[in-house]
């Protein structure tokens, strides 16, 4: 089993960045970010894949997030510029075994190894 562990979280305002890390026991074939505000449902931000590096992001952070890895140490990076109000959250990191194609892998019902989040404040 992949243990995600995430670090980085943290308080910015409006406009600031912030980069998450998130380093896994085992290699996984597809890592994800995904975050949740209170009151509202898991959503994907950002997926990675082991095999050749593609990645798919949420509408909501499209140019305005990175998500990027190093296969070598098993970690994943979110990498958050133009911080928003609306981008406050807990952040978790996901990892899978499988590869998991397209725009489906912003999905949370597609990974079962969870980290224990991270919280992302922005101020305006």
């Amino acid at each position: 089993q992949v243990q995600p562990v995430e670090s980085g979280g943290g308080s910015v305002q409006a406009g600031g960045s912030l980069r998450l890390s998130c380093a896994t026991s085992q290699y996984a074939r597809t890592m994800a970010w995904f975050r949740q505000a209170p009151g509202k449902e898991r959503e994907g931000v950002a997926v990675i894949r082991a095999d050749g590096g593609s990645t798919e992001y949420g509408d909501s952070v499209k140019g305005r997030f990175t998500i990027s890895q190093d296969s070598a140490t098993n970690t994943v990076w979110l990498q958050m510029n133009s911080l928003e109000p609306a981008d406050a959250a807990m952040y978790y990191c996901a990892a899978s075994p499988f590869f998991i194609a397209g725009s489906q892998s912003l999905l949370p019902k597609w990974y079962n190894d969870w980290g224990q989040g991270t919280q992302v404040t922005v101020s305006s």
